[in-house]
């Protein structure tokens, strides 16, 4: 089929990013599925440092390795750093977004919405590396299923004004991320080991707080190849996941400043503390 039938309906014209956002959902059962059957039967209880990083290496890994040996049609001619899961997904822009949002973003989820991680795990900057490498795989999905939708409705949107559509799409990101993070805070609620505050909270507020890594990126990540004839190397790609991921910064810092902590919290995580919340106490009184 032509390439302006698959960009009317769902999937890219770009037949490399085709292939890859197919693979990306055909991949997500796998991990999922391999997620639900350890936290449903409580399989977790058991576990120690271990067994939590075995889980996130074989949640993520695949992602890269399977496109790496099970090359498809569209990618056999390409070099491998022009291929399409290489930059935009699996290797580059969401590594670099997700890495952002565990390393420094996790500590505006302790601070202003007061969450926490009690299991036990080997971590990075007080953040676990189960969540950096299970953050991969979630963030795949998020952002294939987004720039696929955002496809289908400019398409379907193709013909309004210029102004409608915009308000549309705008309104169409917004949605899909709140239900997202919702989704995602509701999805994990029987992990009693990723605990709130404040759960109720969490739910009526925490989750736009959250939705704003997805405001932000959805849209962003969406451009990437998007167009025949505007292929981007991966230069342009990593300066763009640091720039949406420089933005979202901005925002959450705002939030902190501005509107301050969701739930009452310990001293020690007070959000109204001056400058970033990662940095220590005693840094902002020099």
């Amino acid at each position: 089929k032509s390439a302006s039938h698959y960009s009317g309906l769902w999937l890219a014209p770009n037949p490399s990013k085709r292939w890859a956002e197919l693979f990306f959902l055909c991949y997500t059962p796998f991990w999922l599925t391999l997620s639900l059957g350890i936290v449903v039967p409580k399989l977790y209880e058991s576990f120690t440092e271990l067994e939590y990083l075995l889980l996130g290496l074989v949640s993520a890994v695949p992602s890269f390795l399977i496109p790496l040996f099970v090359t498809g049609k569209a990618d056999s001619s390409l070099c491998w750093k022009d291929r399409y899961w290489v930059k935009a997904s699996a290797n580059l822009w969401i590594i670099i977004f997700s890495y952002v949002g565990n390393y420094f973003w996790t500590h505006y989820f302790f601070t202003v919405l007061g969450a926490s991680y009690t299991f036990p795990s080997w971590k990075m900057n007080d953040v676990p590396h189960t969540t950096f490498l299970l953050t991969h795989a979630c963030f795949l999905f998020y952002h294939v299923t987004s720039t696929i939708t955002i496809r289908r409705l400019r398409h379907f949107t193709a013909d309004w004004p210029y102004r409608i559509q915009w308000v549309a799409e705008a309104a169409w990101i917004l949605a899909l991320a709140y239900f997202i993070a919702y989704l995602e805070t509701v999805a994990i609620a029987n992990f009693p080991y990723y605990e709130f505050v404040d759960r109720a909270s969490m739910y009526r507020v925490g989750c736009l707080f959250y939705a704003i890594y997805f405001i932000v990126s959805f849209p962003m990540f969406q451009r990437i190849d998007e167009k025949l004839g505007d292929r981007w190397d991966l230069a342009r790609v990593s300066i763009d996941a640091l720039g949406a991921a420089m933005l979202v910064t901005i925002m959450l810092d705002l939030w902190r400043i501005f509107l301050g902590s969701i739930v009452p919290i310990s001293d020690t995580k007070q959000c109204l503390q001056p400058g970033l919340p990662w940095f220590p106490r005693h840094a902002n009184e020099t």
